[in-house]
Order: C-alpha cells, then sequence, then structure tokens
C-alpha cells in the first residue's frame, strides 16, 4: 500500500449513505496545486457570482463568497474570500481569508489571511495577520501584516513595509 497518493489515482468511494454528500474533511484533493485553505467550518456556505455577471452594490453577512465575475462594491463577510483568476473586484474588502487570483483594487483591512497567487493583482492597501505571496503576483500599495489588532505589538518574525512593485 502506498503512503501518498498518485497524481491519477482516484479518490476511494465514500461510505455514507445514499443521498448524502461526503463531508469536506472525507474527501482528498488530487491537485496539490491548488490554494493552501484555511479549514472551514462545516456549516458555512459559499456564495458564488459566476463569470459572466457583473454587479455593483454592497456583500454583507457571515459565510464564504467566491467571485468569478465581476463585481463593484465593498465585501464585508464574515468568513472567506476568494477572487478566482479572471476576476475583478473595485471595493473594499474585510474578510477571515482573502485568497486573490484575479484583480482586485481597493484596501484589504484586518484579514487573518492573504494569499496572492501567481494571476494575482492588488492595487490597495492590506492589513493582515499573515501574507502569503506567489510568485508572479503584482502588488502596488502598502502592506502590514504579522501585527496584533491591540496595542499594535509585532508577533515574531513580522514586517512592516511598502510594496510598489510589479513582477512580470
Amino acid at each position: 500500500m502506498a503512503l501518498w497518493k498518485e497524481p491519477n489515482a482516484a479518490v476511494p468511494p465514500s461510505k455514507e449513505p445514499a443521498g448524502r454528500a461526503p463531508e469536506m474533511s472525507t474527501i482528498t484533493p488530487l491537485n496539490q496545486d491548488l490554494p493552501r485553505r484555511m479549514p472551514e467550518r462545516a456549516d458555512a456556505k459559499e456564495s458564488l457570482i459566476a463569470s459572466d455577471l457583473t454587479i455593483e452594490g454592497k456583500i454583507e453577512g457571515a459565510g464564504h463568497v467566491r467571485i468569478a465575475g465581476s463585481f463593484k462594491g465593498d465585501v464585508h463577510v464574515h468568513g472567506n474570500l476568494t477572487i478566482d483568476p479572471g476576476a475583478r473586484l473595485t471595493g473594499q474588502v474585510r474578510a477571515n481569508t482573502v485568497v486573490v487570483g484575479g484583480e482586485l483594487h481597493g484596501n484589504i483591512e484586518a484579514a487573518t489571511r492573504v494569499e496572492l497567487l501567481a494571476t494575482g493583482v492588488v492595487s490597495g492597501d492590506v492589513k493582515a495577520g499573515s501574507l502569503i505571496v506567489s510568485a508572479g503576483s503584482r502588488m502596488r500599495g502598502q502592506v502590514e501584516f504579522g501585527w496584533e489588532e491591540k496595542g499594535a505589538k509585532p508577533i515574531s518574525g513580522a514586517v512592516s513595509g511598502k510594496v510598489d512593485s510589479a513582477f512580470s
């Protein structure tokens, strides 16, 4: 028995009762190149703005949001925000985890974690507990990460500075 998953190996059938979807913790992703994700609550729902939609307004509430199209307005959620490659968001963002694969024109405020994928573009300031930047991503703005909200005491290894670069 192998201790690793082969890239073309099939996922073993679930032992869940018929008509019920398997829990996310029982599914092993076969593509290891997917963005790293924080563990999510099983009861959290995800809302999707499809790739052929353009919406203007404001998003507030609990749950996860995935933008594959175009959205103009602020997004304030108690959950995760994912901006897919090819998507565009213009507005201010407050979310637990923000994954940017498309374009974000606005600030990210008080996120626990921000991840810029290789296709990600951010034009605005970022304040986060942690920041993951993939090679090929682009950003123009100021970045603060690793700082606690109350008292502004640095967490070990904290760095603060201004980022104004474009990688091609």
